[in-house]
């Protein structure tokens, strides 16, 4: 992919993902919002390219994202976006509050934590295999955990949202939303209970770093 915006000053950040993966694409967001070059590879989910032997030296358990940084090896996007705020931390992330930065936390651990893990591809892939679920199932399982988490967020959104997630300018809050946004809508999840959460998620999607984090545009993209 092109690398957004001014060079970083390391001398190369390889950024480990697929394109549909909801927590690389926040890593994506992370770094275009803050301007940092990045390469990207592609290990292909579907077809269990994350196992690969030469990847798991790199990720012990077989997930994306990682980062490569300069001999730094690092996974799990929680640490990867608290690492790119400490090493990059202009335009902030987080507020300058600490209660604040609590409260964005919070809300993205909702996502993070408990909305996410329940419809990763490895949880949806054992539904079907393990358990013989078929689409409709997996559906209304997606349906279910975001809804539910989406229910509590909406809340959290209206009280300290003023455009964006949190507050009136982009940050981790809407790293975490837009990805979970598009996997909401790629499994057709009922959103009209969730004005304010739709409003903020289209807000941020307008701008440049979450329009080039869009899976549609990753060089590993279906056509």
């Amino acid at each position: 992919m092109p690398r957004p915006g001014r060079a970083c000053a390391m001398s190369a950040l390889t950024l480990h993902g697929y394109w549909r993966s909801s927590a690389a694409y926040r890593v994506r967001i992370a770094l275009n919002l803050k301007a940092v070059a990045y390469d990207q590879v592609a290990h292909d989910l579907r077809v269990g390219a994350q196992r690969d032997t030469g990847y798991q030296a790199l990720s012990p358990q077989g997930l994306v994202p990682v980062i490569e940084a300069d001999g730094l090896i690092l996974a799990q996007s929680p640490a990867i976006l608290e690492w790119i705020e400490e090493r990059w931390p202009r335009p902030p992330l987080l507020p300058s509050d600490r209660d604040q930065r609590a409260i964005v936390r919070s809300m993205a651990a909702l996502i993070g934590c408990d909305i996410h893990p329940l419809n990763n591809l490895r949880v949806l892939k054992a539904l079907k295999a393990d358990l013989g679920a078929d689409q409709g199932a997996i559906d209304r399982w997606m349906a279910r955990w975001i809804t539910e988490g989406f229910a509590a967020l909406e809340i959290w959104v209206a009280r300290h949202g003023r455009g964006f997630a949190f507050g009136d300018r982009p940050g981790l809050a809407d790293c975490y939303l837009v990805p979970q946004l598009y996997s909401a809508e790629r499994f057709k999840v009922d959103l009209s209970p969730f004005p304010a959460l739709v409003a903020a998620g289209e807000k941020a999607r307008a701008l440049a770093p979450f329009v080039a984090a869009h899976p549609s545009v990753q060089p590993d993209a279906d056509p």
